[in-house]
């Protein structure tokens, strides 16, 4: 009973972990779809004003901020639509023998890269995109770089967008920092539990081991001295 106990838990730690990369690939996949899509429809649909000089420096970073930006997240997708189907195909099947059969194991370090990239670095580069897009959406409004005039109201509204967003982006690294040792510091915890329930079990097992080899017939005939 108690080796049948064991394989059962450690089957529904496989289980567990299984259901946790797939829960994992299915958030990567949408968010990184809904963030590609949009910064590819953001780079398509923005409109320039030929008659507005912009600065050098604003056009290359939005280009190269949109590119990282779909790079990133369309990586993501591509591990995400590879692992997803296989995992998802074991988990639909009502056996709990075929956990071994799925790659969430030996595919650990991709999927978590995939949820990196789509949570962490995707959003992060998202925030910089929209800044990007009320500099270059609202700039026009304001005179020329090179005029000595007072600042208008499209240049005080995408220094606005910057002032706020910066602390949100500040927020949303303090806050990923501290996500991620909380998870950590779980999954220590969690893991020092389930082994010391497996140490637990082994323990019991032994004793019971033992107790049968002292009630054994060979042990009654010929007794220790």
């Amino acid at each position: 009973f108690l080796a049948l106990s064991g394989e059962l838990h450690i089957q529904a730690l496989s289980w567990r972990k299984l259901y946790l990369s797939r829960a994992k690939l299915k958030a990567s996949s949408r968010t990184s779809a809904l963030l590609s899509g949009f910064a590819m429809v953001a780079m398509v649909e923005v409109e320039l004003d030929l008659k507005y000089s912009y600065p050098r420096e604003l056009l290359i970073s939005f280009a190269v901020c949109t590119t990282v930006l779909v790079a990133v997240h369309l990586f993501a997708l591509l591990i995400s639509t590879c692992i997803l189907p296989n995992v998802e195909a074991v988990s639909n099947i009502h056996n709990l023998n075929s956990v071994s059969e799925s790659p969430h194991e030996r595919m650990h370090h991709y999927i978590e890269l995939a949820w990196g990239f789509s949570t962490a670095l995707g959003i992060l580069l998202f925030l910089a995109e929209v800044v990007l897009l009320c500099w270059i959406k609202f700039l026009p409004t304001s005179p020329s770089p090179t005029s000595s005039s007072a600042p208008a109201s499209g240049w005080q509204a995408a220094l606005a967008s910057t002032i706020i967003m910066v602390p949100v982006g500040i927020i949303f690294l303090i806050f990923t920092i501290h996500f991620y040792r909380s998870l950590v510091g779980h999954k220590t915890e969690r893991h020092h539990q389930e082994i010391e329930e497996l140490h637990k079990i082994k323990v019991q097992l032994d004793g019971q081991e033992r107790g049968l080899q002292t009630h054994s017939p060979t042990s009654c005939l010929f007794p220790s001295t």
